[in-house]
């Protein structure tokens, strides 16, 4: 894949933030419960990055490349390199992954701090087995009060990697694969995902039930402190 410097995009609001430090969770300290719900038959999604922060930070820009944080999530399922940068930045305010793959049908919960300034939820998680494809949503302002919000997540595609379906270029327990491909530059910028083709590589979208239709995901946001 080609990797591309864009990590962030961070409004003036956020990046006047930075001026001042790192988030404290002092006085008025809240959190949020965020659980997900996988939607699909055949799809696992792996640990799920989920984002307190600032109005205006964005993991992703569709159809703009993904940056290397960003396709390490949606080629490997590894959340830490984006975790790590959004960490490092004053925009955000608490970073919490879950653990181990939620199955179809299933849902898990992730609980964020948040802080007084910082009413925005986003999360991202890969799709497997795919080559790229994630669940995300981005920018979700939290409930008020002690309201329940519930928003639904479609797949991206982080066009980081060419969808052959070919289980040696996808990780996971169902193919064994290798997730990140260096000299692979796939289509080239983030978009919806089209689902599994079936036919072309190692996947069978009907047999396996490997293929789905947006949504892929639902997100319940409530806070509990």
């Amino acid at each position: 894949m080609r990797y591309w410097k864009t990590p962030l995009i961070i409004g003036m609001a956020c990046l006047a933030l930075s001026l001042t430090g790192t988030t404290s969770f002092a006085h008025g300290e809240k959190e949020y419960a965020v659980t997900v719900t996988n939607l699909t038959r055949g799809q696992s999604f792996t640990p799920i990055l989920v984002v307190n922060h600032h109005h205006g930070v964005t993991l992703f820009t569709a159809g703009s490349p993904a940056s290397e944080e960003l396709a390490a999530l949606a080629e490997s399922g590894n959340v830490e390199p984006l975790q790590t940068l959004l960490d490092e930045s004053s925009a955000v305010n608490d970073t919490e992954a879950s653990i181990g793959l939620l199955d179809p049908g299933h849902s898990t919960t992730v609980t964020v701090k948040a802080g007084k300034n910082f009413r925005r939820i986003s999360l991202a998680a890969m799709l497997i087995p795919t080559n790229d494809a994630f669940v995300s949503i981005q920018n979700v302002r939290i409930p008020r009060g002690w309201h329940q919000k519930i928003v639904y997540a479609p797949a991206y595609d982080a066009g980081s990697e060419t969808n052959d379906e070919l289980c040696a270029n996808i990780p996971g327990p169902v193919c064994n694969g290798i997730g990140p491909s260096p000299d692979d530059e796939g289509e080239g910028y983030v978009h919806i995902h089209a689902g599994i083709d079936g036919g072309i590589g190692d996947l069978q979208p009907r047999t396996e039930s490997r293929d789905w239709r947006n949504p892929v995901a639902k997100i319940t946001i409530q806070r509990v402190k």
